[in-house]
C-alpha cells in the first residue's frame, strides 16, 4: 500500500476572479470544478487541473474575499513545485511569468523542475501554450519547520523514503527547510493543506496506519468526488489522504467540467442560500 504522489494542493485566495484569470489564463490550467468549501459552504472551492481533472494536477483554492496576505512559517508549505518536460519549457515559462521561481497574484510561490520520472505527463490544453511546454502536474512541495528531521519516523511509517513517496502510477515529495524567524500567518497566498493520493479501497487502512504512527486522523469523510482523511504530521503541516476516485466527471459531462456551480448532493438544498454570497465568475 503506497501513496500515489500528490493528489491536490489546497490554497487560499482573496480574489476569485483574479485567481481564475491567472490559473486558467497565465498558467493554462482548466477549471474542472466550481463548488464550495464543504466545511464552510459560503466559501468557494475552485479546482484547476489538467483536461481530465486528474489527481496529481489539482491546485485548489478557497476564496475569502478581500483576505489579507498571509505568510508561510513553520508548519506550512511555502512552495508548490510543478513538472515540465524540458529546459525549453523552463525558458518558455520564464518568459511568460517573469522569473523562475515565481508567485501568483496573491503571493503564492511556485517553482518548476524538468521531469525526471516515468510518470505520464498530465497537462491542460490552452491556445497560447504549446502542449509540449505545458505544466505536467505536481512534482512536490516545500515546507518550513523549526525541527528538521523531527517527523522522519512518522513519514517512514507512511511509506515515505527521504520525503519521497511513489505509488503504482505517480510519485511526489515534500522537503523541509529551516523556517524564517517570523511566525506564519494564514491568509491569501498561503497553502492550506497538501493531499496525497490513495486507492479507494485503501482509505480505511490508511487511517489505521496514521493512527499506528501516532497521528490523529479524522474519520473518513465523503467529499463526493473523493474520500478523505485529514491530520497534522508532527511538524504541523496539514496532510490529507484523498482517494483517486470517483472523480470530477461523476456529476458533470467531462466536456463541460467547471462551467457551472456544482454542489454535492448533501449540499444542494443550500444553493439558494449560498449562491448569492459567492463572487460572480465568468
Amino acid at each position: 500500500m503506497k501513496l500515489d504522489g500528490i493528489h491536490h494542493v489546497t490554497c487560499i485566495t482573496g480574489d476569485a476572479r483574479r485567481n481564475l484569470a491567472y490559473y486558467t489564463g497565465t498558467l493554462g490550467l482548466r477549471l474542472v470544478k466550481k463548488t464550495v468549501n464543504q466545511d464552510d459552504p459560503t466559501v468557494y472551492h475552485l479546482f484547476y487541473a489538467d483536461d481530465k481533472g486528474s489527481p496529481g494536477t489539482d491546485i485548489t483554492f478557497f476564496e475569502y474575499p478581500g483576505a489579507g496576505p498571509g505568510r508561510a512559517g513553520a508548519g506550512m508549505v511555502h512552495t508548490v513545485v510543478w513538472r515540465v518536460g524540458s529546459e525549453e519549457a523552463i525558458d518558455f515559462w520564464r518568459d511568460r511569468v517573469g522569473s523562475i521561481p515565481f508567485t501568483d497574484p496573491d503571493g503564492l510561490r511556485h517553482d518548476l523542475v524538468v521531469a525526471d520520472v516515468p510518470d505520464a505527463p498530465l497537462s491542460a490544453t490552452h491556445p497560447d501554450i504549446p502542449h509540449e511546454l505545458a505544466l505536467q502536474g505536481f512534482d512536490g512541495v516545500r515546507a518550513y519547520t523549526n525541527d528538521l528531521g523531527g517527523n522522519d519516523a512518522f513519514l517512514d511509517a507512511l511509506g515515505f523514503v527521504d520525503g519521497d513517496t511513489r505509488g503504482p502510477s505517480r510519485g511526489g515529495w515534500i522537503r523541509y527547510e529551516e523556517a524564517p524567524p517570523e511566525p506564519g500567518i494564514p491568509g491569501a497566498g498561503t497553502v492550506h493543506h497538501v493531499a496525497w493520493a490513495s486507492e479507494m479501497e485503501d482509505e480505511d487502512a490508511w487511517r489505521v496506519r496514521v493512527l499506528e504512527a501516532g497521528g490523529r486522523p479524522t474519520t473518513v469523510i465523503d467529499r463526493f468526488w473523493f474520500h478523505s482523511i485529514y491530520f497534522r504530521e508532527p511538524l504541523g503541516v496539514l496532510f490529507e489522504i484523498a482517494t483517486k476516485g470517483p472523480g470530477f466527471a461523476t456529476d458533470e459531462d467531462p466536456e463541460h467540467l467547471g462551467e457551472r456551480l456544482v454542489l454535492p448532493p448533501a449540499f444542494e438544498h443550500l444553493r439558494a442560500e449560498v449562491e448569492p454570497l459567492l463572487t460572480p465568475l465568468p
